[in-house]
């Protein structure tokens, strides 16, 4: 994907707005493994991923909590550091070779105040966010987790096929074995 064709993923920019957004935006490529945001500390940036596939986590001593995952088209970021502007709680990986475009917190709040439009996608990707969340809460809270895995493969089958199942599992809040048990179901 092009940064314009993600941006307009979340909210059509005139224009001069979409120029002025890209202007302070940088491209970034990392390859797969690489940590992209970490836990315990105060992230300054926020990516929009082009190409690639990213995990967030909190790392355990027995075997890391998977909490989502980002495809193309996706935002990247510490939700704590961006709103708070504290230390985030989550690691975030990148699953495959990945690009992404950056722009720091800070200049991005300074072109929300230069520019409404640019103000709007920053609404609407943090309500998009809130949604996300509420979702997979509710999901975790209501539903079994063959359930749980049943919504994966519809809303999300390109999952199935690029993340190793252990982080499926841990991010459906089950075992490897339980995963596998109901696969094999299907």
């Amino acid at each position: 994907m092009t940064i314009e064709q993600v941006l307009n993923n979340f909210y059509k920019l005139p224009a001069p707005s979409l120029e002025l957004l890209i202007s302070e935006m940088q491209e970034v490529r990392f390859s797969k493994g690489h940590i992209l945001l970490e836990s315990d500390r105060l992230e300054r940036k926020v990516y929009f991923l082009a190409k690639g596939l990213v995990r967030a986590y909190s790392p355990q001593p027995e075997q890391d909590i998977t909490f989502w995952f980002g495809l193309e088209g996706d935002i990247v970021l510490s939700m704590r550091s961006y709103v708070e502007n504290v230390k985030s709680y989550e690691d975030v990986e990148l699953m495959e070779d990945s690009v992404l475009y950056g722009i720091s917190i800070e200049k991005l709040k300074s072109l929300y105040l230069r520019d409404i439009h640019i103000a709007n996608l920053g609404r609407v990707i943090v309500e998009g966010e809130l949604l996300k969340m509420e979702k997979r809460w509710i999901s975790s809270q209501l539903k079994s987790a063959k359930e749980r895995y049943e919504e994966l493969v519809e809303e999300s089958p390109a999952l199935l096929q690029r993340v190793p199942l252990k982080y499926i599992a841990s991010f459906l809040r089950m075992t490897p074995v339980s995963l596998s048990r109901i696969r094999k179901e299907k």
